[in-house]
């Protein structure tokens, strides 16, 4: 077995998930696009001028932020919060569009499409292309869309234009599909930031590359403040991107355990949730091979979270191979679950996160009390919570 964190091989292939799944007029694109991260990852001057845009742009590095009354509360491990959602746009999700907008420009696209769940990826995908003066689209699902409005306004205040997707669940795998049919038409002028570590190689590569900077930075924290490494990683996976930005440079660390959190939604019986380790297996969907919720018949299943940015039928490869092999623990959270844990978290360490984050915290209130005083837990904080207050407040009766 190759070493878990050199993959994947020159084919884009994490095991037997990954690869390059697309109709034929794709498949110049995705080998230049291939061609040209493979070229700048090389090249000093994009490293460096990427650097200066995550730190003077979009905030980095983020905090390491202990959480001391969580802590107290839970009475159990220390509790580490990483703080994507300080960053510009408020999530994770500017370190890949940062990345991406530069390949952009270096492939001289000028047109740049993305699609987006929660909005979170719109909104930083929509920040990027007006810095760098690109036209803009992104493709939402018409549920996302109501459930979603603030970051709807502020990609249209950013220039961009949101197209409402209408079709299947309209939420964001027809966002995909949309953003893929329109790439398809426009391919010699247009560049589709996608915007998880999933889809067709180079995109699961590339996108974990660009989120690595989380757990680069958090490893180098956590040593400076401990002077060790943590004992519990732990963040929410939809497509991954978050979650195996944090996991990746700790991957070699055996003594560090993680633990992935998919959205339980209603919970697992009930069919309605997003949780593809509970009750996925091996398929194909938008360009790349790994655990798919699907029916008997191959066909995909309906998903169900509170999140917008979880409810997602399929995983990233790089997460089915790494739960192949043992190295990360998945595992998931209900709405219930993850509606507590985000008033938890805003009440005891006033932080309001997403509701994204908010199954990892749910993940956090289950496992810290049951390890020692001793024992570290780092949390991927990776997005806030501003999108969410009216979904929560509804719930809540605020």
């Amino acid at each position: 077995m190759p070493a878990l964190a050199t993959l994947p091989d020159a084919h884009g292939h994490f095991g037997p998930y990954g690869g390059m799944f697309v109709p034929e007029t794709l498949m110049a694109a995705l080998q230049e696009l291939t061609a040209e991260y493979e070229r700048a990852r090389r090249d000093l001057s994009f490293q460096q001028e990427l650097d200066e845009l995550l730190r003077n742009f979009a905030g980095r590095p983020t905090p390491l932020y202990f959480a001391e009354r969580l802590t107290n509360e839970l009475s159990g491990a220390k509790i580490y919060l990483k703080r994507e959602d300080l960053l510009h746009t408020g999530a994770h999700k500017i370190n890949n569009a940062l990345g991406q907008i530069l390949l952009a420009r270096r492939m001289g696209k000028q047109r740049i499409i993305a699609e987006t769940g929660a909005g979170q990826h719109g909104v930083a995908t929509a920040t990027v292309a007006a810095r760098f003066g690109c036209e803009c689209v992104i493709y939402m699902g018409a549920v996302d869309m109501e459930r979603q409005a603030l970051n709807v306004a502020r990609m249209r205040f950013l220039g961009a234009r949101v197209v409402a997707v209408t079709a299947g669940q309209a939420t964001l795998k027809e966002a995909i599909n949309e953003a893929m049919r329109d790439w398809v038409t426009n391919v010699r002028t247009t560049h589709y930031i996608l915007g998880s570590a999933l889809g067709s190689h180079p995109y699961p590569m590339m996108v974990r590359d660009f989120q690595r900077v989380i757990g680069v930075e958090a490893r180098a924290q956590i040593l400076e403040r401990e002077e060790r490494l943590p004992d519990l990683l732990i963040a929410c996976v939809g497509g991954g991107s978050n979650a195996i930005g944090l996991f990746h440079p700790f991957l070699e660390d055996e003594a560090v355990r993680m633990i992935g959190v998919e959205a339980g939604g209603e919970g697992i019986r009930s069919g309605k949730h997003a949780a593809r380790f509970q009750g996925g297996r091996l398929g194909v969907l938008q360009g790349t091979r790994t655990f798919v919720l699907t029916n008997d018949d191959g066909q995909i299943e309906l998903t169900h979270s509170i999140s917008a940015g979880l409810d997602y039928a399929a995983i990233g490869p790089e997460h089915s191979y790494l739960r192949d092999s043992g190295r990360i623990e998945y595992d998931y959270a209900t709405d219930e679950e993850a509606l507590r844990a985000f008033r938890t978290l805003a009440e005891v360490e006033g932080i309001i996160p997403a509701l994204e984050t908010a199954h990892a915290m749910a993940q956090v209130i289950k496992t810290a009390p049951t390890l020692s005083k001793d024992k570290l837990v780092l949390v991927n904080c990776s997005g806030r919570g501003d999108k969410d207050v009216a979904t929560a407040a509804a719930h809540f009766g605020i």
